[in-house]
């Protein structure tokens, strides 16, 4: 969209129109272009926001103290605005599910492509196994372990996973829902931190700062700060999942261009005034930071608790069940997206990509939803606990991982541009991040301090001595998509993608006559009025 970070191109040449209600990669079968670009802007607020929000910012400040979590943090928030603008530019060219995925195969090589596909995939369908062990948790809060966790489990997976029975305009209206359920909990969140820093509650007292003079500011030095900003990268998510909807989205253009904006303001907003909120309520020391993943260790709750307000954690644990849910059925969507992309890029067995009829990668939602179901029944067992977390640990990973691989791919995907002349930021309404190279900049190095912390956490973690358990912890997933595109390498000796003739004719979409009405329309309104589109929730 217009802003600082972007820039439109309209020469005045009449455009190759496109009237395709889909697209398709090959034969066998199309998306549906069903996410209208409302849906697209609400879930943009709201999308990967949760327990990584609202609890695990109490983990990083009892392990880093408030100016390590800070620090962590603002280096994450810094790092999802590079990878969304590196990310949208070739998104609104190329709309594909599954989208770079798609292009580390096409601009790089096939051997990345199959790497980091496969850790996306196993990585979120892990995380789908953890969101159903904390609902559990959550509905405890209430329930109080009166229901079976295995019957828990089977209602969350009966909940999930019937919606993806049902057409994807369903699935686009869930995720509204939940999006606006997340972005009322960070308001009302702001809203109480503020009347308890001015002494609200029985128990309340004035906040005058002594979280950060009393104790350690940057607590466990180096360590401190690898933790707060693994954290923070885990809360947020690599956001990929805004750019794999766009290749379903009825303007691309339009829808991604918006989330460029929308989604690193959010990320922004939220988890840096949350965090700060939460170093000013709760002091790093409390014990209750680390005594549970539920909601009782929350920073948030903490703090009502200590001011002794009633009823205000029976209305986070609400929104947060809604919050849990939205993210799980993120959870079975983009890895089933980036699993057809992989079969249609022959990088796993092609039936893999067959759509239907209303636009379901039906093989690929079948075999990730029995993964997903494996992994949420193995947490009833100690072993399976164990094995999940190794999982978490190769999603955690392949989130950073990953905002490096995009960023080398939008150097790639330039340097094709000049290499084959190719038209594609002079088209009409054409997008291009400003300063670029700037933001693929960014992203490496970011991806290159997180890549150190967790090196730095698996070789010399605070208060203990190196364990090859807490190795492999740590860093199971780097060695995992390293190894599996190696292999994949060795075995099938791809070829490293030769700029003069790498593809950029498949998937590249031409604005439709009633898109570029739309985009007229949209910028010829005043300025005010624009920047009321990206705030708005209708």
């Amino acid at each position: 969209m217009d802003s600082s970070i972007a820039t439109e191109t309209k020469p005045p040449l009449e455009p190759v129109v496109s009237v395709e209600e889909g697209y398709s990669n090959d034969t066998s079968g199309e998306f549906h272009r069903s996410f209208t670009p409302r849906q697209i802007h609400v879930i943009s607020l709201g999308s990967s926001v949760g327990s990584g929000l609202f609890i695990a910012t109490g983990k990083a400040l009892a392990n880093g103290g408030p100016g390590n979590m800070i620090l962590g943090y603002f280096m994450v928030c810094l790092g999802v605005w590079a990878n969304l603008n590196t990310l949208a530019e070739m998104t609104i060219a190329f709309p594909t599910s599954g989208n770079y995925i798609d292009y580390a195969g096409r601009w790089i090589d096939p051997a990345l492509a199959f790497g980091a596909g496969l850790a996306e995939w196993l990585g979120w369908t892990a995380v789908f196994a953890s969101e159903a062990t904390f609902f559990v948790i959550l509905i405890n809060y209430w329930a109080k372990e009166m229901v079976p966790e295995a019957a828990l489990l089977t209602i969350f997976l009966v909940l999930c996973l019937a919606v993806f029975f049902l057409p994807n305009q369903y699935f686009a209206w869930l995720q509204y829902i939940g999006s606006l359920a997340k972005v009322f909990l960070f308001f009302f969140n702001v809203i109480v931190s503020l009347v308890i820093i001015g002494g609200a509650g029985p128990r309340g007292s004035t906040k005058d700062g002594s979280t950060w003079t009393d104790l350690p500011v940057f607590k466990n030095g180096f360590y401190g700060f690898a933790n707060a900003a693994l954290l923070g990268i885990w809360g947020t998510g690599d956001q990929v999942f805004i750019g794999v909807m766009a290749g379903e989205a009825k303007s691309p253009r339009f829808s991604m261009a918006h989330s460029a904006k929308v989604v690193p303001m959010r990320v922004g907003i939220f988890y840096l005034v949350s965090v700060v909120f939460v170093s000013i309520l709760v002091p790093s020391d409390d014990d209750r930071l680390l005594g549970g993943s539920g909601v009782a260790a929350s920073p948030f709750v903490i703090a009502v608790d200590n001011a002794g307000i009633k009823g205000v954690p029976d209305v986070i644990n609400a929104c947060m069940i809604i919050g849990i849910l939205a993210i799980a059925l993120e959870c079975i969507y983009l890895p089933s997206r980036i699993l057809r992309t992989m079969a249609v890029q022959k990088l796993v067995p092609s039936f893999i990509a067959r759509v239907d009829d209303m636009g379901r990668p039906r093989w690929a939602l079948l075999i990730t939803a029995v993964l997903g179901v494996t992994l949420t029944y193995m947490s009833l067992s100690a072993s399976g606990t164990e094995v999940l977390n190794w999982f978490i640990a190769i999603t955690s990973a392949s989130f950073f991982l990953n905002w490096a691989i995009i960023a080398v791919t939008s150097l790639r995907f330039h340097a094709a541009i000049r290499a084959q002349k190719s038209p594609v930021f002079v088209q009409i309404y054409a997008w291009r991040s400003k300063w670029w190279p700037l933001a693929p900049t960014i992203s490496l190095l970011v991806s290159t301090m997180l890549l150190v912390s967790v090196l730095y956490a698996a070789i010399d973690p605070a208060g203990s001595s190196f364990t090859v358990y807490n190795f492999f912890s740590y860093f199971l997933g780097v060695l995992v998509i390293v190894a599996c595109t190696v292999a994949y390498k060795v075995i099938l000796r791809t070829k490293w993608q030769d700029l003069a003739t790498a593809d950029l004719a498949t998937g590249h979409r031409q604005l439709t006559v009633e898109e570029i009405r739309e985009l007229d329309d949209y910028y010829s309104k005043p300025m005010w009025r624009r920047f009321g589109s990206y705030v708005q929730l209708w």
